[in-house]
Protein backbone atom coordinates (compact mmCIF):
# COMPACT_ATOMS: atom_id res chain seq x y z
CA UNK A 1 0.00 0.00 0.00
CA UNK A 2 1.17 3.54 -1.22
CA UNK A 3 1.77 6.01 2.14
CA UNK A 4 -0.39 9.17 1.58
CA UNK A 5 1.51 12.51 1.37
CA UNK A 6 1.28 15.99 1.40
CA UNK A 7 0.34 17.89 -2.21
CA UNK A 8 3.34 20.02 -3.39
CA UNK A 9 1.69 23.37 -4.42
CA UNK A 10 1.33 24.08 -8.29
CA UNK A 11 2.42 26.80 -10.50
CA UNK A 12 -0.92 28.89 -11.51
CA UNK A 13 -0.94 29.12 -15.16
CA UNK A 14 -3.60 31.31 -17.10
CA UNK A 15 -3.46 31.40 -21.16
CA UNK A 16 -6.02 34.08 -22.74
CA UNK A 17 -7.87 34.24 -26.28
CA UNK A 18 -8.70 37.69 -26.78
CA UNK A 19 -9.02 40.49 -30.24
CA UNK A 20 -8.41 43.81 -27.77
CA UNK A 21 -5.76 44.66 -25.69
CA UNK A 22 -8.48 46.00 -23.53
CA UNK A 23 -10.19 43.32 -22.98
CA UNK A 24 -7.09 41.79 -22.02
CA UNK A 25 -5.96 44.19 -19.47
CA UNK A 26 -9.52 43.96 -17.39
CA UNK A 27 -9.10 40.14 -17.26
CA UNK A 28 -5.49 40.29 -16.36
CA UNK A 29 -6.73 42.67 -13.46
CA UNK A 30 -9.46 40.95 -12.44
CA UNK A 31 -7.01 37.53 -12.21
CA UNK A 32 -4.86 39.66 -10.07
CA UNK A 33 -7.37 40.60 -7.59
CA UNK A 34 -7.85 37.30 -6.91
CA UNK A 35 -4.52 35.49 -7.26
CA UNK A 36 -2.06 37.68 -6.60
CA UNK A 37 0.67 39.57 -8.43
CA UNK A 38 1.85 37.91 -12.51
CA UNK A 39 5.31 36.96 -12.28
CA UNK A 40 5.35 35.91 -16.18
CA UNK A 41 3.76 37.26 -19.20
CA UNK A 42 4.64 36.04 -22.68
CA UNK A 43 4.58 38.32 -25.87
CA UNK A 44 1.29 38.98 -27.18
CA UNK A 45 0.93 35.71 -29.94
CA UNK A 46 -1.27 35.06 -33.15
CA UNK A 47 -4.07 32.89 -32.65
CA UNK A 48 -4.55 31.47 -35.85
CA UNK A 49 -4.20 27.57 -35.99
CA UNK A 50 -7.93 27.06 -35.17
CA UNK A 51 -11.83 29.02 -36.37
CA UNK A 52 -13.26 27.62 -33.20
CA UNK A 53 -14.09 30.88 -31.58
CA UNK A 54 -14.32 33.07 -34.84
CA UNK A 55 -18.08 33.35 -34.49
CA UNK A 56 -17.90 34.62 -31.34
CA UNK A 57 -14.88 36.37 -31.42
CA UNK A 58 -14.20 37.56 -34.81
CA UNK A 59 -11.25 37.33 -36.81
CA UNK A 60 -7.24 38.30 -35.58
CA UNK A 61 -7.07 36.78 -32.12
CA UNK A 62 -4.45 37.07 -30.07
CA UNK A 63 -3.12 34.49 -27.61
CA UNK A 64 -1.24 35.41 -24.15
CA UNK A 65 0.16 33.62 -21.39
CA UNK A 66 0.74 34.30 -17.72
CA UNK A 67 1.87 32.83 -14.37
CA UNK A 68 1.04 33.90 -11.00
CA UNK A 69 3.70 34.38 -8.04
CA UNK A 70 1.58 32.54 -5.63
CA UNK A 71 1.33 28.76 -5.96
CA UNK A 72 -1.75 27.08 -4.95
CA UNK A 73 -2.97 23.92 -4.29
CA UNK A 74 -4.10 21.88 -7.15
CA UNK A 75 -7.55 20.79 -5.76
CA UNK A 76 -8.28 24.53 -6.34
CA UNK A 77 -8.15 23.91 -9.90
CA UNK A 78 -12.32 23.56 -9.80
CA UNK A 79 -12.94 26.66 -8.11
CA UNK A 80 -10.63 28.89 -10.26
CA UNK A 81 -12.46 27.80 -13.85
CA UNK A 82 -15.45 28.98 -12.11
CA UNK A 83 -13.76 32.16 -11.31
CA UNK A 84 -12.54 32.37 -14.38
CA UNK A 85 -15.97 31.33 -16.11
CA UNK A 86 -17.34 34.29 -14.27
CA UNK A 87 -14.73 37.44 -15.11
CA UNK A 88 -15.20 36.04 -18.48
CA UNK A 89 -19.32 36.48 -18.37
CA UNK A 90 -18.99 39.95 -16.49
CA UNK A 91 -16.20 41.42 -19.33
CA UNK A 92 -18.80 39.69 -22.08
CA UNK A 93 -20.69 42.81 -24.40
CA UNK A 94 -24.36 41.30 -25.81
CA UNK A 95 -24.04 37.82 -24.85
CA UNK A 96 -20.52 37.59 -26.55
CA UNK A 97 -17.19 36.71 -24.64
CA UNK A 98 -14.73 39.20 -25.57
CA UNK A 99 -11.74 37.41 -23.68
CA UNK A 100 -11.52 33.64 -23.16
CA UNK A 101 -9.10 32.54 -20.36
CA UNK A 102 -7.49 29.12 -19.77
CA UNK A 103 -6.68 28.29 -16.33
CA UNK A 104 -4.45 25.46 -15.01
CA UNK A 105 -1.40 24.66 -13.51
CA UNK A 106 2.15 23.36 -13.66
CA UNK A 107 4.42 21.29 -11.35
CA UNK A 108 7.59 19.87 -12.44
CA UNK A 109 6.21 16.84 -14.35
CA UNK A 110 3.24 18.19 -16.08
CA UNK A 111 0.79 21.19 -17.62
CA UNK A 112 -2.70 20.47 -16.31
CA UNK A 113 -5.18 22.73 -17.99
CA UNK A 114 -8.97 22.96 -16.64
CA UNK A 115 -12.11 22.14 -19.00
CA UNK A 116 -15.62 22.33 -18.41
CA UNK A 117 -15.96 19.50 -21.03
CA UNK A 118 -15.57 16.01 -20.56
CA UNK A 119 -13.84 13.81 -23.00
CA UNK A 120 -11.47 10.51 -23.01
CA UNK A 121 -8.72 12.18 -22.20
CA UNK A 122 -10.03 14.49 -19.28
CA UNK A 123 -10.89 13.76 -15.66
CA UNK A 124 -13.80 14.61 -13.52
CA UNK A 125 -12.43 16.86 -10.59
CA UNK A 126 -15.66 18.28 -9.58
CA UNK A 127 -18.12 21.29 -9.71
CA UNK A 128 -18.94 20.31 -13.59
CA UNK A 129 -14.87 20.83 -14.16
CA UNK A 130 -12.37 18.33 -15.65
CA UNK A 131 -8.69 18.45 -15.82
CA UNK A 132 -6.48 17.46 -19.27
CA UNK A 133 -2.61 16.40 -18.69
CA UNK A 134 -1.82 18.68 -21.54
CA UNK A 135 2.04 18.74 -21.56
CA UNK A 136 4.23 15.83 -19.79
CA UNK A 137 7.81 16.93 -18.54
CA UNK A 138 10.54 14.29 -20.51
CA UNK A 139 13.79 14.99 -20.78
CA UNK A 140 14.67 18.70 -20.83
CA UNK A 141 11.55 19.94 -22.03
CA UNK A 142 7.45 19.79 -22.24
CA UNK A 143 6.27 17.14 -24.57
CA UNK A 144 2.69 17.33 -26.36
CA UNK A 145 0.45 14.50 -25.75
CA UNK A 146 -1.67 13.04 -29.32
CA UNK A 147 -4.57 15.28 -27.76
CA UNK A 148 -2.74 18.04 -27.38
CA UNK A 149 -4.58 21.39 -28.61
CA UNK A 150 -2.48 21.98 -31.70
CA UNK A 151 -1.33 25.97 -30.24
CA UNK A 152 -0.09 24.03 -27.05
CA UNK A 153 2.11 21.78 -29.60
CA UNK A 154 4.20 24.78 -30.90
CA UNK A 155 7.58 25.51 -30.16
CA UNK A 156 7.01 28.88 -28.97
CA UNK A 157 4.49 27.63 -26.61
CA UNK A 158 6.61 25.24 -25.46
CA UNK A 159 9.39 27.73 -24.66
CA UNK A 160 7.41 30.07 -22.48
CA UNK A 161 6.23 26.90 -20.32
CA UNK A 162 9.70 25.72 -19.88
CA UNK A 163 10.22 29.11 -18.68
CA UNK A 164 7.71 29.01 -16.11
CA UNK A 165 8.83 26.20 -15.06
CA UNK A 166 11.61 27.43 -14.72
CA UNK A 167 10.28 29.97 -12.39
CA UNK A 168 8.52 27.45 -10.51
CA UNK A 169 11.68 25.40 -9.94
CA UNK A 170 13.51 27.99 -8.57
CA UNK A 171 10.22 29.05 -6.19
CA UNK A 172 9.97 25.49 -4.75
Amino acid sequence: MGKVTSIKPAKLITGFIFKSEVSLKQAEDSLTRKFGRIDFRSRIMPFDLTDYYRQEFGSGLNRVFVSFRKLINPARLPEIKRITNNIETKLSLKSKRLVNIDPGYLDLAKVILASTKDYAHRIYLAKGIFAEITLSFKGNSFKAWEWTYPDYRKEEYIIIFNKIRDIYLNQI
